[in-house]
């Protein structure tokens, strides 16, 4: 049997450890290559994007050899984050989109992301005849049968025109003051340039990479210097991305964080009072149960799925809706891309809040979220937790004191070396001690 290399987003490691090393990407382009590739008539071709990390040199470079081997003509794309990939893959009809990124993890990490020649990632089946192909010897192709390498370089400002056509004809910015936080990831080359053509007046942070210091202490998963730029240059709003672009959240003109669950009900509302073309969201297990809630009082459906963008999007294609995401800031308008869009999510929630001409502290309010608390737990060692008794001890007395009225999740990561310990309830602070009295069990197991 193959050896299971995805996650819940592609595959992903620290940079010099199994399987995010040279060799191995340089044989998983090549496996890739073949798979991918094996429907397409006449000359097969993928194109390769990334973040800002310094390994994406040398990941960049074995993909394409990989995939030349396997006689596959390669466009590189250069940073670019992942959503854009996913809309250039479709525009040039290519065979296949390659994403080279951790996403929101920090620079020793990297990892890589693959999309069909639809836009989409990949199913599982497909992943799975890519990890099979592995355990087979590489085979270079005959220098005829070669596949050749071409720099893309209109890729940016193609995507930044996408993006902008995303909003209704003669919808601007002007008159907007925001801050932008790129994580000096992905975005910092083009999300600055689409919401100032866009007219608004653009303060950027998080905007100057140099392979290091992606995600660190800025972006989507660190909002204090976003709060702190918001209240500085007295912005209406500021929006975080994270290292690859797929995630965003925002800050409203107070410094108040608002995350992907709220942004969602914005667009969920809007979309249902004033477009009328709200009829499902889908989330997934991690989503607060107060959106849900929130939804239902406007009458429109909810599923949960599994976590991860990808099978939020199963979920829309299966239910024929276009809205859906996480809390962590993945927005699905599969009515716009195939994928999670930092930038296209923030221009959405933009023109929900222009055009009902409210400010984006007062639209949150329209939704109460329940007290949640997550817990990241380091993992050490694999364990299944399901049948360990001193943690399904504390998970039976911590459910025994919600009395009903709450949720408890424990879910091991598919793209980080943690277990998250989730907690929601009614109470705040009840929420909060379950979760710790939890993760310190769950701690001692898997230390």
């Amino acid at each position: 049997m193959a050896e299971k290399i995805f996650g819940t987003d592609g595959i992903r490691g620290r940079v010099g450890e199994y399987p995010i090393t040279a060799d191995f990407v340089l044989k998983l382009g090549w496996a890739a290559g073949q798979v991918l590739t094996r429907s397409c008539e006449g000359k097969k071709h993928v194109l390769i994007g990334k973040d800002t990390r310094v390994s994406g040199y040398m990941f960049e470079s074995a993909l394409e050899a990989g995939l030349i081997a396997a006689g596959v003509d390669v466009g590189m794309l250069g940073p670019m984050p992942t959503p854009a990939v996913a809309y250039l893959t479709r525009a040039f009809r290519a065979s296949a989109g390659i994403v080279i990124s951790a996403s929101h993890n920090p620079y020793h990490d990297n990892g890589i992301k693959f999309f069909g020649s639809n836009g989409f990632k990949l199913p599982d089946t497909i992943e799975g005849e890519i990890e099979n192909l592995l355990t087979n010897p590489i085979h270079t192709n005959s220098s005829e049968h070669l596949g050749k390498a071409s720099r893309i370089t209109d890729a940016a400002g193609r995507y930044v025109e996408f993006c902008k056509a995303s909003l209704p004809n003669g919808f601007g910015l002007g008159g907007l003051r925001l801050v932008l936080d790129c994580a000096n990831g992905a975005t910092y080359g083009v999300a600055p340039k689409v919401f100032g053509e866009l007219g608004a007046e653009v303060f950027t942070i998080g905007a100057d990479p140099d392979g290091f210091n992606i995600n660190d202490g800025c972006g989507s998963m660190h909002l204090s210097q976003l709060q702190k730029a918001v209240r500085e240059h007295r912005a209406d709003l500021g929006i975080a991305f994270d290292g690859d672009g797929d995630r965003v959240m925002m800050v409203d003109h107070k410094g108040e964080i608002v995350d992907g669950d709220e942004l969602i009900f914005i667009l969920a509302f809007f979309r249902k009072k004033t477009l009328g073309s709200c009829n499902g969201v889908a989330g997934t297990l991690m989503t607060n149960v107060g959106l849900e809630h929130a939804l239902s009082n406007l009458k429109i459906p909810f599923e949960r799925t599994k976590v991860g963008d990808r099978y939020v999007v199963e979920a829309l294609l299966k239910n024929g809706w276009s809205l859906g995401g996480e809390a962590s800031g993945h927005l699905l308008c599969s009515d716009i891309n195939t994928t999670g869009d930092g930038i296209i999510g923030a221009l959405q929630v933009i023109r929900a809040l222009e055009e009902q001409e409210v400010e984006l502290h007062k639209a949150k309010k329209a939704m109460s979220k329940f007290p949640q608390r997550i817990v990241n737990v380091p993992r050490k060692k694999d364990k299944d937790l399901t049948q360990d008794k001193p943690v399904q001890r504390a998970i039976a007395r911590a459910e025994k004191k919600l009395n009903g009225k709450g949720r408890i999740l424990l879910r091991p990561s598919g793209t980080e070396p943690i277990v998250r310990v989730m907690v929601e309830g009614n109470d705040h602070i009840l929420v909060s001690s379950l979760a710790d009295d939890i993760a310190e069990v769950v701690r001692h197991c898997i230390a």
